[in-house]
């Protein structure tokens, strides 16, 4: 899972891409409380071949990423 409330754009993406070229996890969790942060990644990893499933919560949301 990656944390990345509280962070500002574009410090979100460059946590995630991290992630991803570290671990090249099949699926990855990250939390956000930045509308405009969410869709910066979620157009990111689509272009990198994941599909994306978001909920959200009392302003919170959590994104889904699963290869």
């Amino acid at each position: 899972m990656v944390d990345v409330r509280g962070l500002l754009c574009p410090m979100p993406l460059v946590k995630v891409r991290k992630e991803i070229e570290k671990n090249n996890p099949a699926t990855l969790e990250v939390l956000f409380d930045d509308k405009g942060a969410l869709d910066n990644v979620t157009r990111f990893v689509t272009g990198l071949g994941y599909k994306t499933t978001c909920t959200e919560e009392n302003g919170d949301y959590k994104l889904v990423l699963t290869k």
